[in-house]
């Protein structure tokens, strides 16, 4: 797996994240928000400190509207930790490293 985030479209999602055999931290953002471009480091050092036990990627709501509208995702940045092709957790707004990493590890 590769250690920083991986943007994936509308069309990798199903084998991306939904069949991924890891848990799959999903960052649903877009270039113009400044708070997705806040949570941005942190979920790169995730990636990193994670890299075999998570995947991270990331999905802009602009280039891919399928998805977000399927996860009902309404303001970004939103996070969604998927694991064996089910939701676990929603988290919406820039969340503290050591609350996404609690999150992750309690979901590992």
């Amino acid at each position: 797996m590769s250690g920083k985030p991986v943007d994936i479209s509308d069309n990798q999602f199903q084998e991306e994240v939904i069949e991924a055999n890891v848990p799959v931290l999903v960052d649903f953002w877009a270039s113009w928000c400044g708070p997705c471009r806040m949570v941005a480091p942190v979920l790169e050092e995730m990636a990193q400190e994670y890299q075999d036990r998570l995947k991270v990627v990331k999905v802009n709501v602009d280039e891919n509207p399928d998805t977000a509208s399927r996860y009902s995702v309404m303001s970004i940045p939103t996070m969604i930790l998927f694991k064996n092709g089910e939701v676990l957790e929603t988290l919406v707004g820039v969340r503290k490293k050591d609350e996404l990493s609690g999150i992750v590890e309690q979901n590992l």
